[in-house]
């Protein structure tokens, strides 16, 4: 009953990695770029014994075994593993991460690496909430041409905070330029004077 719940942990921890950053994933495959990061996260790859080298060859191993079993079908258009090979590929890697242990304890230690884990976000870009960001940001204390970008909620007005748009007046109709009475003076090419028209 334990084991059957381990390797229900195991599932949903592979799920969980074969479906991180990629919308389209069902949580069947796990293609090679998640495969390094749950060894990575899970701590399966170590500086000493297991580097990860040994983890992408490790992957391509299981892969081209994938490609030659699958011969009947269309080829696959990218580099995913199953289930059945992603714990194959544990069993392979157990020994080398674990190197005191027997084959089955080191694969036991290797399941409890994996099992309940989920992919972690490190290094991802958090907003600041510093005095000096607080101060650079408030829209109200905004001067200048700056304060017509904004509203008095501190919404941003768009294009016509930027520029000044032009009505449709009388003006507008009678000549076709906005501000224009007259039409615009025209240059002569070859003597370099300007006449009317």
């Amino acid at each position: 009953m334990a084991e059957s719940l381990d390797m229900e942990e195991l599932l949903t921890a592979f799920r969980k990695f074969a479906v991180h950053g990629d919308t389209k994933a069902t949580g069947k495959e796990l293609n090679g770029k998640n495969w390094a990061k749950l060894c990575k996260d899970c701590k399966i790859v170590d500086v000493k014994n297991v580097t990860s080298t040994d983890v992408d060859i490790v992957f391509s191993k299981f892969f081209v075994m994938n490609q030659c079993s699958d011969s009947s079908g269309p080829p696959k258009s990218s580099r995913v593993v199953t289930y059945e090979e992603f714990r194959r590929a544990l069993e392979e890697l157990a020994p080398k991460r674990f190197k005191g242990q027997s084959k089955d304890e080191a694969l036991q230690s290797m399941f409890k690496l994996v099992e309940g884990r989920e992919p972690t976000n490190v290094g991802v870009t958090k907003m600041s909430k510093t005095a000096a960001v607080d101060r650079l940001t408030d829209t109200a204390r905004y001067t200048g041409s700056h304060k017509e970008r904004f509203d008095e909620t501190g919404k941003g007005r768009g294009r016509e905070g930027r520029e000044e748009i032009v009505e449709n007046t009388d003006m507008w109709e009678r000549t076709g330029m906005p501000g224009r009475t007259t039409p615009r003076p025209k240059r002569n090419k070859m003597t370099g004077s300007s006449t009317t028209c």
